[in-house]
């Protein structure tokens, strides 16, 4: 009895541990969608993630230029980055869905949602 709860216990770790690795992975590759920014305009705006294990590196880009993610972690299906825009430092946090990921982006204390969708 006591060997299958063990059994039990490590099989369900084994998924939990993969199930993480599987949605980690699911983020790699090229995202878009449009930001709205606090002076009422929007622009489009493309994320190329790259993960590593549970590091987030990769470049985000937008009619002005191309920026480093810089700071990036995951952890589970929640992940966080900044980017650095002529000198300052924008923190972003995200949640990765099966379709898309929600992303805040703080600007100063003004945070702002947007919903990116996988490139085609």
């Amino acid at each position: 009895m006591m060997k299958r709860k063990s059994l039990s216990l490590i099989a369900l770790a084994g998924t939990l541990v993969l199930f993480v690795a599987f949605i980690a992975a699911d983020l790699n590759g090229k995202w878009v969608g449009q930001l709205s920014i606090p002076d009422g305009s929007s622009i489009d705006v493309t994320y190329n993630f790259k993960v590593d294990g549970n590091k987030l590196t990769g470049t985000g880009s937008s009619p002005a230029g191309d920026v480093n993610i810089d700071n990036g972690k995951i952890d589970g299906d929640k992940f966080s980055f900044s980017v650095n825009v002529n000198g300052q430092d924008f923190p972003q946090t995200g949640k990765l869905y099966a379709d898309s990921c929600g992303l805040d982006v703080d600007f100063g204390g003004t945070k702002v949602h947007m919903r990116l969708i996988r490139a085609k």
